[in-house]
C-alpha cells in the first residue's frame, strides 16, 4: 500500500503585504496538486489587487509592486472565493494539504474571506474535512533538537529539495510540498503508520507545545511577543481588525 507521503498531495502558499494575519493582504496565491513524486504538477495561481499600498519592504521580498498588481491584478472577492472553492475541492478528495506555516497563510486567507466576502474559511470545509500537513511543525517535531532556522528555504537545504524562485507563491508550495515527501520518507519508520488525517490532529498538540516553548523562551530573555497556539487557524478575529 501506497504511503502518503508517496501519494497525492496538495499544496497552498501566498504572498502578502506584510506579516500580520490581521491587517495585511494577499497579492499572490497558488494551489500546487501533484499525484505522485515526480509528475509534473497541476499549478493555479492567482494575481491580487490587494487595494491597499504594498510597502517596499514586502515588495522587496516578493518583487510585486503596486503599479504591477494594479495593471494585473484581481479585486480580491472573487480571488479568496476562488481559493477557498480549490481548497474545498483537495478536502473534498482527501487530499491532503501542505502548508508551510499552516496558521500563517490560512489565517490570512480567513481574515480576507470574512473581509471580503463576509464568511469565514471553516465555512468551505463543512462536509469535507480538511487534512494539513504543515512541514515546519512535523521538522520541528521529528528533528527538535537540531539547531539552526526552519524557514523553507533552510528545510530545503535540509532535507536536499530544490527551491527555485523562492517567494513565488507556486515555487513555494511545490518546495514546501517536496519537503514534506522527503521529510516522510527520512522519518518512515515514524510516520508512515499514521494517517493524515491523524497528523492533522497530532500537529494541533505538537505546534502548541512548540507554541509554548517558544513563548518561554521569548519571556526568558525579555521579549514581549505573544505566541499564538492555535494550528492549522487561528479563529479569533479582534474586533479591530
Amino acid at each position: 500500500m501506497t504511503c502518503w507521503y508517496e501519494g497525492p498531495l496538495a499544496a497552498f502558499d501566498t504572498e502578502t503585504t506584510g506579516v500580520d494575519v490581521e491587517t495585511d493582504r494577499i497579492v499572490s496565491a497558488a494551489v500546487v496538486v501533484q499525484d505522485a513524486p515526480g509528475a509534473r504538477p497541476r499549478v493555479s495561481r492567482w494575481l491580487v489587487n490587494p487595494g491597499v499600498p504594498v510597502p517596499e519592504g514586502a515588495t522587496a521580498v516578493h518583487g510585486l509592486t503596486d503599479e504591477h498588481l494594479q495593471r494585473n491584478g484581481r479585486w480580491p472577492a472573487p480571488v479568496v472565493y476562488e481559493i477557498a472553492e480549490a481548497l474545498a475541492e483537495q478536502a473534498a478528495m482527501a487530499r491532503p494539504l501542505v502548508v508551510m506555516n499552516a496558521p500563517f497563510d490560512l489565517t490570512l486567507l480567513d481574515r480576507e474571506l470574512r473581509r471580503h466576502r463576509a464568511s469565514p474559511l471553516d465555512r468551505w470545509f463543512e462536509a469535507s474535512t480538511l487534512r494539513v500537513l504543515d512541514p515546519r511543525v512535523l521538522d520541528k517535531h521529528l528533528d527538535r533538537y537540531r539547531k539552526g532556522r526552519r524557514t523553507l528555504t533552510d528545510l530545503c537545504a535540509h532535507y536536499d529539495v530544490t527551491l527555485e524562485g523562492a517567494h513565488d507563491a507556486a515555487a513555494d508550495a511545490l518546495a514546501a510540498l517536496d519537503v514534506v515527501r522527503a521529510l516522510g520518507r527520512r522519518f518512515a519508520t515514524r510516520l508512515e503508520r499514521l494517517s493524515p488525517a491523524e497528523l492533522h490532529t497530532l500537529q494541533t498538540t505538537w505546534h502548541a507545545a512548540q507554541a509554548r516553548g517558544l513563548q518561554a523562551w521569548f519571556a526568558k530573555s525579555g521579549t514581549p511577543e505573544v505566541v499564538n497556539t492555535a494550528w492549522p487557524l487561528r479563529p479569533d478575529l479582534p474586533a479591530a481588525a
